[in-house]
């Protein structure tokens, strides 16, 4: 019995000794952004509310409020592009579509929805709908269903697109000489109540650094319980824009384990007392 009680605690000091030697990331500081292309950068708005009464229109020529994609309480990713951009548009969504398809068992209209919106004001709901049928015809075949029915693809009416994308901080300029947009790439994860919560920049993201941001946009609404258990251990790294293993949790974390290590193990010495006292 004494031979088991000192595994059992053994085994959970070391446990609860790894805990407290994971080390502390260290933030790197951000690059201040030129005044030159601080017109075109995204500078994120994080907690800014979208303008869920806009206007906007669909794939299908129909007018819709930005508010009908948030109605079911699932969280959204917002892509702000243009359909007819020559190359950086496509890169992103084809980035969106293959870090989101990397989340196993998540699908768009499970745990979120998708909502692209073009800041071109020229561009009608024919480019809107053949850039959603390119998309369809390179998503796994499992997605096309939801692919179909939760990835929107908007236009703006009346300055509904330029009005949102001030708002989230896309930043964007018309180049008169090469006749294409300016501007950014970057993935918009918004809260089930239309307010931005995360910001990741780039044409490719890491499958942990989307679930986590998707799983905090979804306020405990999405995820299993497992999945939702992360965000304790990580925190968002505004500077290096990614999630991090936050040391502080973790300390907190391998504290508790110590504790429940002890207790069992003085429960343990308690009963073979009273064992040996009958």
């Amino acid at each position: 019995m004494c031979h088991r009680i000192r595994l059992i605690c053994r085994i959970g000091y070391r446990a609860a000794f790894v805990f407290f030697l994971v080390p502390m990331f260290s933030l790197i500081a951000a690059e201040d952004v030129p005044d030159s292309l601080k017109e075109v950068a995204v500078m994120p708005g994080l907690g800014s509310e979208l303008p869920l009464n806009e206007i906007f229109v669909d794939e299908e020529g129909k007018d819709v409020a930005l508010w009908s994609y948030f109605k079911d309480g699932k969280p959204v990713v917002l892509i702000m592009n243009y359909y007819s951009c020559p190359m950086l548009c496509g890169l992103l969504l084809n980035g969106a579509r293959d870090s989101l398809a990397r989340i196993q068992s998540w699908s768009p209209g499970q745990q979120y929805k998708i909502v692209t919106i073009s800041i071109d004001p020229k561009e009608g709901a024919d480019l809107a709908k053949a850039k959603k049928e390119s998309i369809l015809e390179t998503v796994p075949t499992s997605w096309k269903p939801g692919v179909e029915k939760n990835w929107h693809f908007l236009t703006g009416k009346n300055g509904s697109e330029a009005r949102l994308a001030k708002i989230i901080g896309f930043g964007y300029k018309w180049i008169e000489e090469e006749k294409q947009y300016a501007h950014g790439a970057a993935l918009f994860l918004v809260s089930p109540v239309g307010k931005v919560t995360r910001v990741l920049t780039g044409l490719d993201f890491p499958e942990r650094d989307l679930k986590l941001g998707l799983l905090e946009a979804g306020q405990g609404k999405v995820g299993t319980i497992a999945e939702k258990f992360m965000l304790f251990c990580y925190h968002y790294n505004p500077k290096e824009n990614k999630y991090a293993l936050l040391a502080s949790r973790l300390v907190t974390l391998a504290a508790i384990v110590t504790l429940v290590v002890m207790a069992v193990c003085y429960l343990l010495w308690f009963l073979k007392g009273m064992r040996k006292g009958k």
